[in-house]
């Protein structure tokens, strides 16, 4: 018996002692875990004393820093201030830094010292945006708040000496270079000037205040040249009749006035190309030739159709007659004309007479090899304009990416693809083909042909089909209404197109049409249109259709999304009116007069007249000014019980 006490004795005492260990280790851990706590404690402490007042205005080598969220409150009272907008990466920016600290120190000297800041536009979004900065460095001056744009170069003696005569107190800004034109003086503006670019814009308009700064600098630029090239600008908003007289339908519009005759600007929207682009358009649309071997030289290596008049001199009335035809038509065309006896009788063509020709190598037997119109005294501008276009084009012709649009836009079109090259080496083979292509051609005068280089229009032979063909040679027809046919892959021959053209011209060909699957829910208050349903929904006959044609990628559509939903739900019982919208980069737009040009395009497909939509243009994209066009031109709109 006296055993059992001490075993259990011993048991207890061990379990005290194990007890007793747990403890002390629980300990240990503990206290390393305290001071962790007690460490991100500090760290957190050391990060608020670390943390930046961006409101706070720092100085680096004597050149302030502005940002977001101190800008305001630093120029606010300020006379003048100088700032440079830069890039931290750019290269421009790091080897000005250097002289940008030297003009800080001579004007920090200056009585009354005039403060130099630099931002990061990289970071400071906000001002940058403010103040239109499309490069690095861009140095504005700062004259009471209003940005004054500084244009000379980025030297200490030429920046301090205009930042210096920004600040004297009588300074004024110097007076736009871009003329205002009203009612009032617009005629006689336009009608004495020999050439004038006019920007018919709207006061509200995001493209036009992006184009405004670049217009201005280039109207300067354009004043400075002798004779100087004058560009004006008209509110369009005030000058009504004036944007309606000369069919303003977007902004900004731009037309070039030649002794008041307009004629459409298609140059580009920035400094140095409208300076260049109008420089261009000042001198003659028509180059004078001299020499027979001019006119030898453009019919052996020519690549485009030969446009010359010839004349008995510079007042023939009937080369005053040309060279207005070719001002209508100078940015399609090269123009030639000449005085010379020589090149008429190699051309065996009288003086008084324009020629419109191939060259060689566009020539066949099928057609004439020149086109001739006599300008008499009662033949205007106009018919000499038809005469060019009605035989710029060749029996077949080659249709290139730069001249698609202007050359290639009537239908139907028929287009042949291959390996097109006119070089030495490629010639024959490119030749023969279109050959086979002018036996078929020559019997439907009614149609366009053309050849195209299958590499240069591969995106087009994709959507239509034929990149996996396997065939040397692919065919396709466009037609009047936007639909396009792809001819079957088989071996290529005169016999195949004329087949391939007669099954479309009997309307026994089925249209290929890109389009993402049709929406097995379509119920919503914006009915959700594809390829393949774009007739049965926007040309239906029974209802007025909205269709909004935009790209997911389009910053502009993502903003109109939820302003155009709430479009849909306050129409949405409307049971003849139908809100609608369609990716018009994933689906074929199937009707020519429906064409997505930029995004958002909106158009109005009235029940009564699905061939002439009416595109939105010209107001504010909200829910007002949406709701007023719908409004404006629906046919079938019924008033409901909450608005009687």
């Amino acid at each position: 018996m006296g055993k059992a006490p001490r075993a259990c004795l011993l048991t207890l005492l061990l379990l005290l002692a194990l007890a007793q260990l747990a403890l002390l280790a629980r300990g240990e851990e503990e206290q390393p875990h305290a001071e962790s706590l007690a460490k991100e404690e500090a760290d957190d402490d050391d990060d608020d004393e670390d943390e930046v007042d961006d409101s706070e205005v720092k100085e680096e080598n004597g050149v302030l820093v502005l940002n977001d969220a101190n800008f305001d409150t630093f120029v606010e009272g300020q006379d003048t201030v100088l700032l440079e907008f830069y890039a931290p990466w750019c290269g421009h920016c790091k080897q000005f830094a250097p002289e940008y600290e030297k003009i800080a120190k001579t004007l920090k000297e200056n009585d009354p010292p005039i403060p130099v800041a630099k931002i990061d536009a990289t970071a400071a979004t906000a001002v940058s945006s403010r103040f239109d900065v499309g490069g690095y460095p861009t140095i504005k001056i700062l004259k009471k708040g209003q940005p004054v744009d500084y244009d000379g170069s980025r030297t200490e003696a030429e920046i301090v000496a205009k930042v210096k005569e920004v600040s004297q107190p009588d300074w004024i800004p110097p007076p736009e270079a871009t003329l205002v034109l009203t009612k009032d003086n617009f005629d006689e503006t336009v009608n004495e000037a020999d050439i004038i670019l006019v920007e018919f814009y709207a006061p509200w308009c995001g493209h036009c205040k992006q184009l405004a700064p670049e217009y201005e600098k280039a109207a300067k630029e354009l004043s400075k040249r002798t004779p100087p090239i004058p560009l004006a600008k008209v509110d369009a908003t005030a000058e009504m009749d004036l944007a309606k007289k000369f069919e303003v339908s977007g902004y900004p519009t731009l037309k070039i006035f030649r002794k008041g005759k307009p004629f459409d600007y298609n140059g580009p929207r920035e400094k140095y190309g409208i300076v260049d682009f109008m420089i261009e358009q000042a001198g003659p649309p028509s180059k004078q030739i001299q020499a027979v071997k001019q006119v030898q030289e453009f019919m052996k290596d020519g690549d485009d159709v030969i446009i010359i008049g010839l004349f008995k001199g510079d007042q023939d009335p009937a080369y005053q007659l040309y060279q207005d035809a070719a001002n209508n038509l100078r940015e399609d065309y090269k123009f030639y004309h000449t005085f010379s006896n020589e090149i008429s009788s190699f051309l065996k063509v009288d003086p008084g007479k324009l020629v419109v020709m191939q060259p060689e190598k566009f020539q066949s037997k099928y057609e004439p090899k020149m086109h001739v119109l006599d300008i008499k005294e009662s033949t205007d501008a106009a018919a000499v304009t038809e005469h060019i276009v009605k035989h710029a084009l060749p029996l077949v012709g080659h249709r290139k990416t730069s001249n698609d649009a202007k050359r290639y836009g009537k239908k139907p079109l028929v287009v042949i693809y291959y390996m097109v090259d006119f070089s030495f080496d490629y010639r024959v083979a490119t030749q023969y083909w279109r050959n086979k292509i002018l036996e078929v051609a020559k019997d439907f005068p009614e149609y366009t042909f053309a050849i195209a280089d299958e590499e240069d229009y591969s995106t087009e032979i994709k959507d239509l089909g034929l990149i996996d063909s396997g065939e040397d040679v692919n065919a396709a027809i466009f037609d009047e209404g936007g639909k396009k046919y792809a001819m079957e892959p088989e071996e290529f021959d005169s016999d195949v197109l004329r087949e391939f053209v007669l099954a479309f011209k009997k309307g026994k060909l089925k249209p290929i049409v890109k389009s993402q699957p049709i929406p097995k829910n379509n119920k919503g208050p914006v009915k959700i249109v594809v390829g393949k349903t774009f007739d049965s929904i926007v040309l239906d006959p029974n209802s007025d259709v909205l269709i909004e044609l935009y790209a997911p990628w389009c910053g502009h559509c993502k903003k109109l999304e939820p302003i155009y939903l709430e479009l849909g739900k306050k129409y949405k019982n409307q049971k003849n009116l139908v809100i609608a919208k369609m990716d018009a980069t994933a689906n074929d737009i199937t009707h020519d007069n429906y064409k997505a040009e930029g995004f958002p395009t909106i158009y109005f497909a009235p029940s009564n007249n699905k061939r002439n939509p009416i595109k939105f243009e010209g107001g504010e994209r909200d829910l007002e000014h949406l709701s007023k066009f719908v409004e404006e031109h629906a046919t079938k709109l019924s008033r409901t019980k909450e608005e009687l």
